[in-house]
């Protein structure tokens, strides 16, 4: 009896060391260059206010006139809704500046830093993070 109950602690302990390590790697920043900084202008498609991220989706023209579909991340809805952004804050079809730390591997995703809306405000994605401030380089490169 005492076996079997020091195996089933065992086992439960295991088990919870290995999801612990699952949710440290879930905020890990290694797949985004968090040094450089890409500022797109583009069309919103889709706006998803949901856990454990929100996802801003939008098109972007390449150099070659190409459409080019970007997703974008934030953090949660409550840690966003703190920093001004709801779950009506874009529109498909909006027009947008976003500002975002690109993915290493050269896939179009990143995480945001902020976005100019249309009519101007900026929403401000991550604080504290990367080398720039959030409000440098508002607006697209020419």
């Amino acid at each position: 009896m005492e076996t079997k109950r020091f195996t089933l602690v065992a086992l439960a302990v295991g088990l919870l060391m290995c999801s612990a390590d699952s949710l440290w790697a879930h905020h890990g920043f290694a797949a985004f260059y968090t040094t450089e900084r890409v500022t797109l202008k583009g069309t919103v498609t889709s706006w998803r206010w949901a856990n454990p991220h929100c996802l801003l989706l939008f098109d972007v023209k390449d150099d070659k006139g190409n459409i080019v579909h970007w997703a974008a991340e934030v953090e949660n809805p409550n840690s966003m809704a703190n920093r001004g952004w709801a779950r009506n804050s874009f529109a498909a079809g909006d027009e947008v500046a976003v500002s975002l730390e690109p993915a290493r591997s050269g896939n179009p995703v990143g995480r945001i830093f902020n976005v100019v809306l249309p009519n101007g405000k900026v929403l401000v994605g991550m604080e504290g993070t990367g080398v720039l401030s959030p409000t440098e380089n508002l607006q697209p490169k020419s």
